[in-house]
């Protein structure tokens, strides 16, 4: 009898848990592996479900060693993890980012950083993919990717090389971006 009600006990449980433990589409990380912004008690200013967040992100700085991912990825990748946690769906997720200046050569594949590196794997490569798989919009500045002497073959498919990062980011202001320097 004991066994009985042990095994019920267990069965009870185990249907049960699920309902406690799963977890809703606005608690499920869109960049899974990252961060997302902690919660703050009392805190007045959420992310809403129903804006539309239209940004775009400005990346002119360099990770502090080649090996590192750009800490610029890092804080989008948490940004998006953040609406996502909060209820914002894709579609009011309008996120863009744009590489220039220092930070032009993360755009390239494996193969070229490798070689502009002394054998070092461009680091960004995932989670430039992953963020593209969430449906940020990635640009190059053309004017960058010429002054380094970056041939526009080796840039990821993710990456859409633009004449110049000014014209891209005026653009996406007109559109009614909100520009996120780096």
């Amino acid at each position: 009898m004991m066994t009985l009600t042990k095994t019920f006990a267990c069965g009870l449980v185990l249907a049960v848990l699920p309902l406690f433990c799963s977890t809703s589409p606005a608690q499920t990380l869109a960049i899974p592996g990252y961060p997302v912004a902690r919660d703050v008690p009392g805190a007045h200013d959420l992310p809403d479900p129903n804006t539309v967040y239209k940004v775009v992100f400005d990346i002119g700085q360099a990770a502090s060693k080649p090996g590192d991912v750009n800490p610029g990825l890092i804080g989008i990748a948490k940004y998006i993890n953040t609406l996502a946690r909060y209820g914002v769906p894709v579609s009011h997720r309008k996120i863009a980012v744009i590489f220039h200046q220092k930070a032009v050569d993360i755009v390239e594949n494996n193969e070229a950083f490798k070689a502009r590196h002394g054998g070092i794997d461009n680091p960004n490569i995932a989670l430039i993919r992953s963020l593209a798989k969430a449906g940020v919009q990635f640009h190059v500045c053309g004017q960058g990717v010429m002054n380094n002497k970056i041939d526009p073959g080796t840039i990821q498919p993710e990456i859409q090389l633009d004449l110049w990062a000014l014209t891209t980011l005026v653009d996406l202001e007109l559109q009614g971006y909100v520009h996120i320097p780096n």
